[in-house]
């Protein structure tokens, strides 16, 4: 009896490790992928891995990817960065108190050194948030929401929603207090929010 159920024993131990293999034990919760899937890259299309890949976002910086589209982005940011760049080197070359500052702009980041003891300013594009993020030696790390015109989607301006202050507000009250004088970001593109329209019809 026993020479017969040994080999009956040995398949039926062997189907079990099998199907344990090919079906692992689902985890309350948790979505396993296979093995194949990773050596695949099915992983990266997932549906499931693709909503948890926003819930490690900011929620703000979810809330500003859907407000406009890439392109739109690219466009206002290099608007922006640019018109930043001119301005910047303008104020340099006009401000003789400065101590060895330097502009420098390439692949979406712009750095403007003021010298000591006043510090760097670093402006850079971020397309997967689509927001602009500044480092301030007086102020510390901003992020930037482009808040399009409801006119049109090509105007706007740039908010930082933590505190309601615009990316050009800002540089208009640090830049003026280092270099002494009143200075005008608001002549800028991109720099300036839209005026609410009077009772009248009229904007305000």
């Amino acid at each position: 009896m026993n020479t017969v159920f040994r080999p009956f024993a040995g398949r039926w131990s062997r189907l079990i490790s099998c199907t344990t293999h090919r079906l692992p034990p689902a985890v309350p919760g948790r979505t396993r992928m296979p093995q194949e899937a990773l050596a695949t890259g099915l992983l990266r299309t997932s549906p499931t891995l693709h909503s948890r890949q926003y819930s490690s976002m900011n929620p703000n910086d979810f809330i500003a990817t859907s407000l406009i589209d890439s392109v739109t982005f690219v466009a206002v940011c290099s608007d922006t960065l640019e018109s930043l760049v001119d301005y910047f080197e303008q104020i340099i070359d006009e401000t003789s108190t400065l101590k060895n500052p330097d502009v420098t702009y390439g692949d979406g980041v712009l750095t403007v050194s003021f010298g000591e003891p006043h510090g760097t300013y670093v402006i850079n594009r971020q397309l997967p948030n689509r927001q602009i993020w500044l480092s301030s030696p007086t102020s510390g790390p901003k992020r930037y929401d482009f808040i399009p015109d409801k006119r049109t989607v090509n105007e706007g301006y740039w908010l930082y929603r933590h505190d309601g202050v615009t990316l050009h507000e800002l540089l208009q009250r640090e830049i003026s207090a280092i270099v002494g004088r009143e200075l005008e970001f608001f002549a800028l593109p991109h720099s300036q929010r839209p005026q609410e329209p009077a009772p009248d019809g009229r904007e305000g």
